[in-house]
């Protein structure tokens, strides 16, 4: 019997090692992973240069505490800051850390402009994580439910509905902050119908009622949609913005990055981490960002992201069962009519690596480095599997 707590529904499928796309079981069994450890590993598996930077890194130093300056994480900082055009980043473990900082850092932000109890405007089929205070902001209650009573201090609004945010700040309440995904993908790869007018908007309504516009990137960031961070799609930028998935490749590390006012909430003493920014991880993150550019990935996760919609908007075109392919960039959602997460299993029997979300969304976000060649597979052998399913 297995010594670990019962906390997933696992697979029947030990893997032992991995390249580029692909992965293999003990069996010997060949599997195309189109889901990366769900947005983790965008350098694929054992990319040469990351696995050199990682060793390097490994056998000089992994850890030392944040009571000292630590290069590696500077380096990081630098880079991070330049890309994205915030000013100061605070590194953790986790993309639920980095939200856990987000929300503290708006509560702090509150409290300094005199707001004794600071409320944030959160969306529905939101996924921030699974502490205390993110599964609270979460909008899923299913995840919620048996974990009562929860954090207060979060408002709900409809994803996508700037009306809706506009009727919460139009009553007399102590929001502080708005809390959103550019795109939802636990909530099922939804896309606002215009990202240009709905950030733009939100960004708006912020600056009117000097609120934070705080940003969760932490699946949709680090190339995953085409560009470096999904709201560079538009014109806007954050006060407050969270990293983790990709930024590591598979080293564990999160990053709550602020901006102008934001960016001096936070004082010694008022948060910290551990493990949090520690050479290793850090190292990983510097290398990840650096092969990004120099492989220039978020142009070719544009491209492998186009090919894919178009190739199964054609292949599924006759299945009046799906209602819908969306993406941007490498982030993928195939909508049924029903639920259908049987077809994880399916999937992995034709040596497919996939996930459903939100019970009707088959959820694709394959490594960065997939090329024509195993887009056009994924997209012929996922078809097929998809068809048989909705065949029965």
């Amino acid at each position: 019997m297995l010594k670990m707590m019962d906390t997933y529904a696992r697979q029947p499928v030990t893997f032992e090692k991995g390249e580029g796309v692909w992965l293999w079981a003990k069996d010997g069994k060949k599997y195309l992973d189109a889901l990366s450890g769900v947005a983790v590993n965008g350098l694929g598996h054992a990319h040469p240069k990351l696995v050199k930077a990682i060793h390097e890194q490994v056998s000089k130093l992994i850890h030392v505490s944040n009571v000292y300056h630590i290069a590696e994480q500077e380096k990081l900082a630098e880079k991070l800051t330049a890309i994205s055009h915030m000013d100061n980043v605070f590194f953790c473990n986790s993309g639920c850390e980095a939200n856990e900082a987000s929300i503290k850092l708006a509560r702090l932000y509150g409290h300094q402009n005199g707001i004794e109890t600071p409320e944030i405007i959160v969306m529905e089929k939101a996924f921030h994580g699974r502490t205390m205070a993110t599964l609270s902001a979460t909008g899923n209650r299913k995840s919620q439910a048996g974990f009562e009573p929860l954090v207060g201090g979060f408002i709900r609004a409809a994803y996508d509905d700037l009306e809706a945010v506009q009727q919460i700040a139009s009553r007399k309440n102590n929001v502080i902050a708005i809390l959103v995904e550019p795109i939802q993908g636990e909530g099922g790869i939804n896309i606002p119908s215009n990202i240009q007018n709905y950030l733009k908007g939100l960004r708006e309504i912020c600056d009117q009622h000097n609120w934070l516009l705080m940003l969760d990137e932490v699946q949709c960031g680090i190339g995953r949609t085409g560009k470096w961070f999904a709201h560079q799609h538009t014109s806007i930028k954050p006060d407050v913005m969270t990293l983790a998935k990709g930024l590591g490749s598979g080293v564990p590390i999160g990053a709550c990055l602020a901006r102008g006012k934001a960016s001096h909430v936070f004082t010694p003493g008022k948060h910290g981490s551990t493990f949090g920014g520690n050479p290793l991880a850090t190292a990983a993150g510097f290398a990840t960002l650096n092969i990004i550019e120099e492989e220039k990935l978020c142009n070719h996760a544009s491209k492998m992201g186009a090919l894919i919609n178009e190739e199964f908007t054609k292949q599924l075109k006759d299945c009046l069962q799906v209602k819908g392919v969306r993406n941007l960039g490498l982030m993928v959602g195939i909508e049924l009519d029903q639920p259908c997460g049987d077809l994880t299993k399916l999937a992995l029997e034709e040596g497919l690596l996939i996930n459903v979300t939100a019970e009707k969304v088959i959820r694709l976000l394959p490594a960065l480095i997939i090329n024509e060649a195993e887009a056009r597979e994924l997209t012929v052998r996922l078809s097929k599997v998809i068809k048989a399913f909705l065949a029965k």
